[in-house]
């Protein structure tokens, strides 16, 4: 990697938390946890130089592959110029900003993978935007700073438990996760990396009509982590209202968010909603 970059004399940007792992272990364990058939396709989302491209080609059945630099997506047209230039090609590329394309285009993505090695500055709300909703992909297998990586596997009670948690977790399911080092990355982070696996729900835990409700009630009570979150939430809904629905649920009116599971989120949106 050191030698293309060198050779193109190409100098990473930072604020673009380019980081490119190439450590073929962790790739292979990357495709691996994907659970690749030649029926899948798959979304990659900052390939970088294409190492882990190259592994998703020989498993999946098509890749759409999202380069925001454009010096990387001329390496990589190089690179893949054999399959791309075919008339069934497996892969398409796009150079693109990949969190505005997720934004901007409507697509279906729930027959698609999501596997990639996200770019660190917008691993987060590239999660977000994709995890939401029955077009959500059928799995993600993505590397991002351990940190997120804890905050999409935590369980109520947890430090890392909050906002992120709960918005991917509504509609995945936290399969596994296995940390890797910064040495297995060019250049190497100043941070911890991980992957993580979720897989989508087979049954959404709540009806599309009430995610907006549960998107605002789960933000409102993690506004201020250290209060109450009854106290938080009479900004927006009616006290008797509200305490009506902690009494049903069991819920103590002095109890923080962090305290809540899913679960109890999910019912007390049913509720609220009525």
């Amino acid at each position: 990697m050191r030698e293309v970059l060198t050779r193109r004399d190409i100098q990473l940007t930072k604020s673009l938390g380019q980081n490119f792992l190439h450590d073929a272990n962790q790739l292979q364990k990357i495709v691996e946890a994907a659970e690749l058939s030649k029926g899948d396709k798959v979304l990659e989302i900052g390939p970088g130089l294409g190492p882990l491209t190259e592994l998703l080609l020989e498993k999946a059945g098509e890749v759409l592959a999202i380069e925001m630099d454009g010096r990387l997506v001329e390496i990589l047209q190089e690179r893949f110029n054999s399959k791309l230039e075919t008339q069934n090609s497996k892969l398409e590329l796009l150079h693109d900003d990949a969190l505005a394309f997720v934004k901007r285009e409507p697509r279906d993505w729930s027959d698609w993978k999501l596997v990639a090695n996200l770019p660190y500055s917008v691993a987060s709300p590239i999660l977000v935007e994709l995890s939401c909703g029955n077009r959500a992909p059928k799995m993600m297998v993505v590397t991002l700073q351990l940190e997120v990586a804890q905050r999409l596997m935590a369980q109520a009670d947890d430090d890392h438990y909050g906002i992120l948690t709960l918005l991917a977790q509504l509609d995945f399911t936290p399969l596994d996760w296995f940390k890797i080092p910064p040495a297995c990355f060019f250049p190497s982070p100043e941070v911890d990396s991980a992957c993580v696996i979720l897989e989508r729900r087979a049954q959404p835990l709540l009806p599309e009509n009430l995610r907006a409700s549960f998107v605002k009630i789960v933000k409102r009570a993690f506004s201020q982590r250290r209060k109450m979150m009854l106290k938080l939430m009479k900004q927006d809904w009616a006290t008797d209202k509200l305490a009506a629905a902690f009494a049903e649920l069991n819920i103590s009116p002095q109890e923080r968010a962090e305290k809540l599971s899913l679960e109890q989120f999910v019912a007390l949106t049913k509720i609220i909603s009525k």
